[in-house]
């Protein structure tokens, strides 16, 4: 009997550490090896230094212990799960052969980067993962010397990581700089450019291509292996150089034979890899490996040592590893909330109110189904932004661009150029990178193209990366654009259908969540472009408000009332075009005015009534704008983040006494 298989049965070992180690061939026949099995590994590790002793039986069960924490953690907080759980012995690998932080890592979005945070010196702190005052649950340079690059959207850390290395090649610094981007990342053109560029450069810079889609055979996967691991040793990559100094002495044929015997290999790496378009960008392509299995990963990490120039390593990797609920629907336990760790279910409110995004969705297939020139688009988001249920139902009218928002914007002004109806649904932080594409190719030909920004306003836990604050500010300066927002589901859906009836650009926001429990209108109606709504009259003050915060205004006015002060509530609706002359009307009535929005105050709504009363020479009445101040804000929950911020009925109802009491 082997010696771990007594320490079982005397000692009460975990079965599946054993299954672990077995399934990879290895058993443990050695007291030595048993004691590791019995004790854990990952308390004892508060820096990657802590485990470059360990072998590779221990690394096997190191990572087992980081998706236990894992799970054990998002399965409370809510969080990346199913990215997080691929990466891990990836995380493992790089670390182990890697001399970090003096060596550096980009993680590209930082969603698969959890592995990386336990092995990092946070294991401690893991527990507050998301949380109000804990760490994020992106890469923070602030947070920690090994977060290279600040990171919450995708496709930044080829561009990030090149840039690194031209500047340690510039001061003269010998280190390595790695990229890990996933493959639904390279859908972005901004990673191409970086890649062009790098080979361009020709300079020292290592990407892991973290694939988690490519289907593979094993015999294939095997020889891709064995080769990446032949080509990249020490030994073959010096015959190489060798070989090629002296043929390059041989004047007239020397560099004819070096054409011909890189064309050769170039061929047969080819005939086994999918290689070679990153070769044509100049890049060393090794690959594709298995990202589970140390026994590849470890030996060409290694390799990389001997080789110049840019190189790309292909990794294949399972999301969801190691946990069945997630490897089975990677889409759902992508971004998820908390869930029952037995049975994989996600805690859900069955009282809870109907989302915004799916009314959204909801809302929008009716449309469809009534006007057949519509179209969605989204940006490797349907799940997200609520399309689930209308790529299946119109196909042939969904269109799923992957991770490249400007050209979802461009793509739908071409459509809308030819009489058709898009509908681009993108989350509001993510729009921001699609700017001049709105500006130039959407509203400077008035194309009418409907924009609905998911996620605007405090998102939550996803953090400053991901708050929906800014985008007020960029789109109502834009000529030709509406920018509308609801105060609840029911105005979504009938802001939805005007904003798809309008001749030219709309934007419809609304937050992320539950909605308010509004029953919803069977008939759509066409909201006046620019009418504001009164839901509350009042002669002490005006309370001018947009989106989710008018139902908290209403609040305010409430308690306002127990104190003695009447106020008119407007549901302002539109942010552009304002309702100039109701406003207007409402403030000269009022003794002061309180504008409300969940948005920077910088460019936001408050901003636009301030331009429209010095335009029409109101000036002189008080006037406080509530909002979020002129920073980026931290992750926590969004109920905790609107107190913070005087988001809530309470405060704004403070403000108002303040205002009043001048």
């Amino acid at each position: 009997m082997a010696v771990a298989q007594r320490m079982d049965l005397k000692q009460g070992v975990s079965q599946e550490r054993i299954k672990t180690l077995s399934a990879k061939g290895r058993p443990i026949d050695n007291e030595k090896e048993a004691e590791v099995i019995l004790s854990p590994i990952l308390p004892r590790i508060n820096s990657p230094a802590d485990m470059k002793s360990l072998n590779e039986n221990q690394l096997t069960l190191l990572a087992q212990e980081i998706r236990e924490e894992i799970i054990r953690t998002v399965s409370k907080n809510g969080g990346h799960l199913a990215s997080s759980l691929g990466t891990v012995e990836l995380a493992i690998a790089l670390h182990y052969v890697f001399d970090t932080p003096r060596d550096k890592i980009i993680w590209d979005v930082g969603h698969q980067a959890y592995a990386h945070k336990l092995l990092t010196g946070r294991r401690d702190r893991f527990c507050t993962l998301r949380q109000d005052g804990g760490i994020s649950g992106f890469l923070k340079r602030a947070e920690s010397a090994y977060d290279t690059f600040d990171a919450g959207h995708s496709s930044t850390s080829i561009s990030a990581a090149l840039g690194i290395t031209a500047a340690k090649c510039f001061k003269g610094e010998k280190t390595k700089i790695i990229a890990v981007i996933g493959d639904g990342s390279m859908t972005a053109g901004l990673a191409f450019e970086g890649l062009n560029q790098a080979g361009h450069l020709d300079k020292n810079l290592i990407v892991i291509l973290n694939d988690n889609e490519m289907s593979i055979s094993k015999n294939v996967g095997a020889l891709s292996a064995y080769l990446s691991r032949k080509l990249t040793g020490r030994t073959v990559v010096r015959f190489k150089k060798d070989v090629e100094r002296r043929l390059k002495s041989l004047s007239g044929v020397g560099e004819n034979i070096i054409h011909v015997l890189k064309k050769v290999e170039d061929s047969f790496k080819g005939f086994f890899t999918p290689g070679m378009l990153f070769e044509a960008l100049k890049f060393e392509y090794i690959g594709p490996i298995s990202g589970h299995d140390f026994g590849e990963l470890i030996p060409i990490l290694r390799n990389l040592e001997y080789l110049d120039g840019p190189v790309l390593v292909h990794v294949l990797t399972k999301k969801g590893k190691g946990y069945k609920p997630a490897e089975e629907r990677p889409d759902l336990y992508h971004g998820v909330g908390p869930f029952d760790i037995e049975t994989g279910e996600i805690r859900v409110n069955p009282n809870c109110p109907m989302s915004y995004t799916k009314v959204f969705g909801n809302t929008l297939m009716r449309l469809a189904a009534e006007d057949k020139k519509i179209v969605a688009i989204t940006a490797a988001m349907p799940e997200g932004t609520g399309l689930n249920d209308f790529s299946e139902k119109f196909p042939e009218r969904f269109f799923d661009v992957g991770i490249a928002e400007q050209h979802a914007v461009t793509f739908a002004a071409g459509l809308a150029s030819e009489g058709l109806s898009p509908v681009v649904a993108i989350y509001s932080t993510f729009l921001q990178r699609a700017y001049d594409q709105i500006a130039h190719d959407v509203c400077l030909s008035n194309l009418p193209v409907t924009f609905a920004l998911d996620r605007g306003g405090i998102v939550g836990e996803d953090g400053p990366t991901h708050h929906g604050l800014f985008d007020f500010a960029y789109l109502r300066h834009l000529p030709n654009m509406v920018v509308m927002a609801p105060k609840d589901e029911n105005e979504l859906q009938h802001m939805l259908y005007t904003a798809v009836k309008h001749p030219g650009p709309a934007a419809v926001r609304y937050p992320r969540g539950a909605g308010e429990g509004i029953p919803l209108d069977q008939c759509l109606n066409i909201i006046p472009i620019g009418k504001a709504e009164v839901l509350r009259e009042g002669d002490d003050l005006l309370i001018l408000a947009i989106g989710v915060t008018v139902n908290t205004a209403v609040q305010a006015a409430k308690l306002l009332a127990e104190s003695g002060i009447s106020a008119t509530v407007v549901n302002s609706r539109f942010v552009k075009p304002l309702d100039e002359e109701l406003i207007i009307s409402k403030a000269q009535r009022s003794k002061a005015v309180l504008t409300v929005e969940e948005h920077v105050l910088d460019g936001g709504f408050g901003s636009a009534i301030l331009e429209l009363f010095e335009r029409r020479n109101i000036l002189d009445k008080p006037l406080k704008r509530i909002g979020v101040p002129d920073r980026f804000v931290e992750h926590g929950s969004q109920k905790k983040l609107r107190e913070r911020y005087g988001l809530t009925a309470e405060s704004i109802a403070e403000a108002a006494l303040s205002l009043l009491k001048g």
